[in-house]
């Protein structure tokens, strides 16, 4: 049988079972549980789409079924270019009802008031969909990419083809979808009817953009608060973290260890455990507050909370990461260019601000971006440290769980926050497009970094030196804090706190967790363990496409893509709320929600890592399987997988770490069943609870930095074939050299 009646077949196949034998909708302890086989037959959830239009009033379910229909008839027609078009048009088509057929229909009826009108009233709703739906979407979507290959585009791949089109699916479902919810909230009421009303009265809200700071009538909005913070932030961390960098690579510093550490622990560091240590060191009762205090009487006020307190929080938490972003762009400059530099009699001070420090360029605009982002994002440590200075993140949180109750207001806040970080994206990308910053060819580089000029390696010493002492302070404050009853109150050694939350029985039923941290500790794992593979896989099935396919439209695939890098996590847990908390598709209070908004937010680490770890591999690797007969898929996973083992290990890392860590979206998706880990701890410190918030926290950073130390042995380190080495503090190389070193 031709390979593309058999693959036509499948897909077919799937579409039947999906109207004949699975649920349409979904159901209560899913499939395992067969209590849905009880209403199989009655036209209830559990029964398949057509039981369903046979013993209930249910014409919308009719809306599907021509398209698919008709494409078993094309199914007995001779396959060609003409057929494949038909195939595809009425894969998109059936999609389409599909989705109007969802969005339309709630359970009390029609979502849509005009369609009322228009068609009448509904006897009856519909619940979400289910696995049939889902299972016939998944048909339609065959049958677009089927249908295109048949056609003959992109040299007739369907592997090729279906990667594409699912991606596309499931970012326009996860990501777009729920942008569009959250704007549409914004101009809903409470009861969810349109209400243009609302949106201007919250977006002209005085408390979101008063300029009153600078008139001296009172404080800055929100917004302003928010964008100077984030300012801030994104320039101090870059400009530490370009001294960290310049210290790691380009001096002999003795403890380059300590700064290879100090990137590692932020990831791994819950959010708002920095806020703690910092309340234990410099609030009301902090050890250097009490301290001042018995020394000098001077009381030390509540500096800390507000402002100030949360920008070192920031600062930080952020710094690391903009030095791991560095680090690389500092190593990755051609020493070749710097001796040419000094070839050219120009001192050391000369040859890093005209030649290095511009080459430089993408990497500070990209240290920026992530520390702008992420302080815009940071939800932990304004909750922790704000007090009446409330940001953007916090103002969303309160808004849907606050005493306000007001979802229209925090998609209104929401929007703000998004457009913030979307023009800095887009300011970013406009910034860099067009210029060249490749300095690593193919051509050999085994020169000799510059060595730093005095000036700017004891400013560098100056920066970087204090920080890090004040860093390791910081989380010797997290450690200690963790053995003692209360820091600074009581200082009485303890493991009370370890006991409380880890503790472990022995019964006559066998082990029994008896810690209150438990629940939330496995669940944070499965959750975690769940996503990140699925994490990677998508990321780095994306990045193939990206880097090794051509096609219309894949620029703008990029772009979506990354666009939840932009998106804080405050905005994708309102806009998941909005979207998934009603038919189609409805997931919030399940572990679903979770996994699927880890992955969304964790996958464009998974698609840069395997962008430069493909760009690495040279075409001819692909072609030369192709020429020996294997298929897309075959080259995928027995020539290119193989060689990306680095970037997989990195994306499932990053990924199960920061579905551990991550706060400021998983806040507004947990539930009483699933509760995550930094959930859990903010519930801790709300009811007073540090000592076991932050034994909580220590635990998860020793499991952490055993995975993170996991994932290093079996990477290992990479080798550029490059000395690492710096050139001695020396006069520029003379133009010509002498007869001797001719000779």
């Amino acid at each position: 049988m031709d390979r593309r009646l058999r693959r036509l077949d499948g897909a077919l196949v799937l579409g039947l079972l999906a109207l004949a034998l699975l649920p349409w909708y979904g159901i209560e302890g899913g499939l395992l549980s067969l209590g849905w086989l009880e209403a199989y037959p009655l036209g209830g959830p559990g029964a398949p789409a057509l039981a369903q239009i046979v013993l209930r009033p249910a014409p919308w379910l009719l809306l599907p079924i021509p398209p698919f229909a008709l494409a078993i008839a094309l199914r007995f027609q001779t396959p060609g270019r003409a057929r494949g078009g038909r195939i595809a048009a009425l894969g998109a088509l059936g999609l389409a009802a599909l989705v109007v057929e969802g969005l339309s229909i709630g359970y009390g009826g029609w979502n849509w008031s005009g369609w009322e009108a228009l068609f009448g009233p509904l006897a009856d709703g519909q619940p979400p969909f289910g696995l049939g739906a889902f299972a016939l979407a998944c048909t339609f979507l065959l049958l677009i990419a089927f249908g295109a290959a048949e056609r003959g585009w992109l040299r007739g791949d369907a592997f090729v083809l279906s990667a594409i089109t699912f991606v596309v699916a499931l970012v326009s479902a996860f990501v777009l979808y729920p942008l569009a919810s959250l704007f549409i909230g914004a101009f809903q009421a409470t009861d969810g009817s349109f209400d243009a009303t609302s949106f201007t009265r919250n977006i002209r809200d005085p408390s979101i953009w008063s300029l009153g700071c600078l008139t001296g009538s009172g404080t800055c909005g929100l917004a302003w608060r928010t964008m100077f913070l984030a300012t801030m932030t994104g320039l101090g961390t870059t400009v530490l973290g370009l001294a960290f960098a310049l210290v790691a690579t380009r001096t002999r510093f003795p403890f380059k260890r300590i700064l290879r550490l100090l990137t590692i622990l932020p990831i791994i560091t819950p959010p708002f455990v920095i806020g703690l240590a910092l309340i234990l060191l410099f609030g009301r009762s902090g050890v250097v507050t009490t301290g001042i205090a018995s020394l000098t009487g001077l009381d030390g006020g509540r500096w800390l909370y507000g402002m100030p307190g949360i920008w070192i929080a920031q600062m930080l938490s952020f710094t690391p990461i903009a030095f791991m972003v560095l680090i690389g762009v500092v190593e990755g400059i051609s020493p070749s260019m710097e001796e040419a530099a000094q070839t050219m009699r120009a001192d050391r001070w000369r040859t890093f601000w005209t030649v290095s420090f511009p080459l430089m360029r993408p990497g500070l605009a990209n240290a920026f971006l992530v520390g702008f982002i992420e302080s815009m994002a940071d939800f932990g440590n304004p909750l922790v440290l704000g007090g009446s200075h409330g940001v953007l993140s916090t103002e969303i949180f309160f808004a849907v769980v606050g005493a306000q109750n007001d979802p229209a207001r925090a998609a209104v806040l929401a929007l703000v926050l998004l457009g913030f970080t979307l023009s800095a994206f887009l300011l970013q990308r406009l910034w860099l497009k067009g210029k060249s910053y490749t300095t690593v060819t193919g051509k050999g580089d085994s020169g000799r970094h510059v060595a730093l000029d005095a000036r700017l390696r004891l400013g560098s010493y100056a920066m970087v030196v204090p920080w890090v002492l004040f860093t390791l302070t910081v989380y010797a404050m997290i450690l200690v804090g963790s053995v003692v009853r209360t820091l600074g109150l009581d200082n009485t050694l303890t493991l009370d706190h370890y006991r409380k939350a880890f503790s472990v029985a022995v019964g006559e039923g066998g082990l029994r967790w008896t810690g209150v941290a438990w629940n939330s500790f496995w669940t944070t794992m499965e959750i975690a363990l769940i996503a990140a593979p699925l994490t990677a896989a998508v990321g780095l099935l994306s990045a193939y496409l990206l880097v090794r396919q051509r096609f219309a439209g894949r620029e703008g695939l990029e772009f979506l893509l990354m666009l939840s890098f932009a998106i804080p996590g405050t905005v994708i847990g309102v806009s998941y709320v909005l979207a998934f908390n009603l038919p189609p598709i409805e997931m919030t209070g399940t572990a679903a929600i979770l996994v699927v908004c880890f992955i969304f937010r964790n996958m464009p680490v998974g698609v840069r890592g395997g962008i430069a770890a493909m760009s690495q591999l040279d075409r001819s690797l692909d072609e030369a399987s192709l020429t020996l007969g294997a298929n897309t898929f075959t080259t995928l996973r027995r020539v290119v997988l193989p060689l990306l083992r680095p970037a997989i290990t990195g994306a499932l890392v990053y990924s199960f770490v920061r579905s551990i860590t991550s706060i400021s979206a998983v806040i507004f998706l947990v539930s009483a069943e699933y509760n995550m880990a930094t959930s859990y701890i903010v519930g801790l410190t709300e009811n007073g609870e540090y000592g076991v918030a932050i034994a909580y926290s220590a635990m998860l950073i020793v499991v952490m930095i055993a995975v993170i130390g996991l994932f290093q042995l079996v990477v290992g380190q990479r080798t550029l074939r490059r000395e690492v080495r710096l050139a001695p503090a020396a006069v520029a190389a003379p133009l010509v050299p002498s007869k001797e070193k001719i000779a």
